[in-house]
């Protein structure tokens, strides 16, 4: 289970960072958007699935329809900009036996819905086009209502009209901020709001169904989806291509495609310029390619135009989290190029230029990925690569420096190998559990150190993040757990879930149709304390104060995420203790005096705010004003800290010649403040040991 499960977390991050071939879309007439005889055959099978084999048991009762329904009306009409009260109340009548036909497989109220869907688009952009004729007044005082699951169904179309004048004025507005001229903004805007109603053309009954059931399953639970035969045929192609593109894996929010995380060792982690959250509201091939509006795309097609062959270069026009609806728009040129696992490899380095402890020395392990070279271990050779024999090696070099203690820095490391999360754990304790796996029929495994003995019985910290997840929060939970080290930092993503895929066909012996394939749920992750790692992640023993930030965030924010729960510990034993106290406060007082740390509090509060809002002015004074609020207080706030560190200010939104060095410098100095932190706290607990006090930190 652990090879099946370590190569399909690989894969679906793999998957939105390679080549693929599409066939040319073509407009789909509504004649042909009824369901398919194997369409209702793969509705039948993936209930049974999902009432069988899924983590979580919920009956498919009339509750639980109606709450598909709302997911269906959600992944359609996000901000409930197209369809009307009078559409929906129809749509719930129909859905009245809904739970009796998904048993069934009846799926003709999908269809319907979609069909009613397609003509209000079509509406909704003529009346754009006749607005964007008109003039605007953006000296008005009004505000824009960003998307909002409160907010009630237009009632009639007059409410409509006002709803899309305030959004199309609003995109225009936007395009303004950004400095496009009245012309290029109307042209841009009109294709905009034409391709949309291109796209939603070419949905065929493939597209509409898997919309549908995607809507079902993640009614269930977040991580499960439905991959119809045409997204299976193009997750093979990608398993059988080299890893080429930009290495980032995307995600829809409602009309935005949004940067979800970087791949180490990527073309966009590596520019430096692509960060979690940003939004891509435009693409352009090469140096020279016009730049297309993606705003309202379909997340498949914005993927189709970021992927390309290795040497040729992407540009994308994004727009930055913290910036709201307010331009900030800047521009990235991007090569594609093959990710390779050298590049993902672990790295090491030793900081000691630590004032509160002269003269010591703490080594840092730089953990992206937990990896593992599949193909090359299947292939015999015994030197492949993984996670766990790198960090051996680098630890062997650091204990030759001299290190005093040693700080593993998991921040953005999303997780992978199951093994290699294991074994890894392994390297710091003599043996025992690492993390317990229950499936979805009460079963429990438990995963232990697969070797005995230590490679580092030294001082050691973990640092994580919000973005720290999967198999880095089975590490960081298994090391507090056994008090072998400090987890420092914020609480880190919360997956605690396990996924595999599941061929249909496999249920429905010779059918020659392909039915396409689920991605199922199918257990969870428990540390040996007892408690999930789902949900509430990991808590560090000492955090950071950008932690007081985090609220919906990682498997927080997922609608239906399944709930923390706990079992029944493993037997294990702690290996030591830790006495936080004392290295909490002087971690705090350091923290209050860093401009560094000032800095990274107030990015967290901009977006926090960000996210906050519910609303938006139309007046283009106050817009501008709050616009240039935002990014002044970014960018004194990081110069404040730069210069202190004796970095030259680099602006990389400036549109003259960037010095490339002096970027790397300033994009290394933010990158360190954490992990310089950790490194402090870490010397503050080995100095607390040294003293010999009652209580014992981290010792053995």
């Amino acid at each position: 289970m652990r090879s099946r499960l370590s190569r399909l977390v690989f894969a679906v991050a793999a998957f939105l960072a390679v080549t693929l071939v599409f066939a040319a879309p073509r407009q789909v007439p509504l004649s042909e958007l009824f369901p398919s005889p194997a369409q209702t055959k793969s509705a039948v099978v993936i209930n049974k699935v999902l009432e069988r084999f899924h983590y979580r048991k919920v009956e498919l009762d009339h509750d639980f329809a109606q709450d598909v329904l709302d997911s269906y009306l959600k992944a359609l009409d996000p901000s409930r900009s197209f369809f009307l009260a009078r559409d929906v109340e129809r749509f719930k009548g129909g859905a009245k036996r809904l739970d009796e036909g998904l048993r069934r497989g009846e799926l003709d109220l999908a269809f319907d819905v979609f069909r009613v869907y397609r003509m209000r688009v079509d509406e909704r952009v003529i009346y754009a086009e006749s607005l964007l004729r008109g003039p605007f007044d953006f000296d008005r005082d009004e505000a824009y209502r960003l998307d909002s699951p409160d907010v009630a169904w237009a009632k009639d179309s007059a409410e409509l009209d006002d709803i899309w004048r305030k959004r199309v004025k609003n995109d225009f507005l936007t395009l303004r901020l950004a400095d496009k001229t009245d012309e290029e903004i109307r042209e841009r805007l009109s294709e905009r709001y034409q391709g949309l109603v291109r796209r939603t053309h070419q949905f065929d009954g493939n597209d509409v169904f898997q919309t549908f059931m995607n809507a079902y399953t993640q009614t269930l639970e977040p991580h499960t989806s439905y991959m119809s035969p045409s997204t299976s045929e193009n997750f093979d192609i990608s398993m059988k291509l080299s890893l080429e593109g930009i290495g980032a894996v995307l995600r829809a929010d409602n009309e935005y495609t949004v940067i979800q995380s970087t791949v180490p060792g990527g073309p966009a982690r590596e520019s430096g310029q692509v960060q979690t959250g940003d939004r891509i509201v435009g693409v352009a091939q090469g140096l020279d390619g016009a730049i297309e509006d993606v705003v309202g795309w379909r997340l498949q097609d914005v993927v189709d135009k970021i992927r390309g062959p290795k040497g040729s270069v992407v540009r994308l026009q994004l727009l930055p989290k913290s910036a709201a609806t307010n331009g900030g728009v800047r521009e990235v040129a991007i090569v594609r190029n093959e990710i390779k696992l050298e590049d993902q490899a672990a790295k090491g380095l030793v900081l000691d230029s630590l004032e509160n402890a002269p003269g010591m020395r703490i080594g840092v392990i730089e953990i992206p990925a937990f990896y593992r070279d599949f193909q090359a271990e299947g292939s015999g050779d015994q030197n492949f690569r993984s996670t766990t024999r790198d960090v051996r090696q680098l630890i062997d070099d650091l204990v030759l420096k001299g290190v005093d203690g040693i700080v593993i820095d998991l921040r953005g490391n999303g997780g992978g190998s199951l093994a290699e999360a294991t074994s890894l754990t392994g390297l710091f304790i003599d043996t025992g559990p690492v993390v317990q796996v229950k499936d979805a029929f009460g079963k429990i495994e438990v995963e232990t150190d697969p070797e005995p003995g230590l490679a580092y019985r030294g001082p050691l910290a973990v640092l994580v993040d919000r973005d720290s997840a999967s198999a880095s929060e089975i590490f960081a939970g298994a090391i507090q757990d056994y008090g072998r080290g400090l987890v420092i930092g914020e609480p880190t993503f919360g997956k605690g879930t396990v996924q595999t895929l599941i061929d249909l066909n496999r249920y429905v012996p010779g059918e020659q149709n392909n039915l396409g394939r689920l991605r199922l749920t199918m257990a969870e992750f428990f540390r040996i304390s007892g408690g999930s790692t789902q949900l509430r992640g990991v808590e560090p023993d000492i955090r950071f104060p950008t932690a007081d930030l985090v609220s919906e965030h990682g498997e927080r924010s997922l609608d239906n995420a399944l709930p923390w729960t706990r079992i029944r510990p493993a037997e294990y034993k702690k290996v030591g203790s830790v006495s936080i106290e004392l290295l909490a406060l002087q971690s705090a007082e350091r923290v209050s005096r860093d401009s560094g740390f000032t800095m990274l509090v107030e990015r967290s509060k901009l977006m926090r705010d960000v996210e906050a809002q519910t609303h938006v002015s139309l007046q283009e004074s106050a817009r501008r004003e709050e616009d240039e609020r935002r990014g002044s207080v970014f960018k004194e706030q990081q110069n404040s800290y730069l210069r202190a560190r004796g970095i030259a200010p680099v602006d990389e939104d400036s549109e003259e010649q960037v010095d490339e060095d002096l970027l790397d410098a300033q994009r290394e100095a933010i990158a360190r403040i954490q992990v310089e932190e950790a490194a402090r706290i870490l010397a503050d607990a080995v100095l607390l040991d040294r003293t010999e006090r009652p209580r014992a930190v981290m010792r053995d």
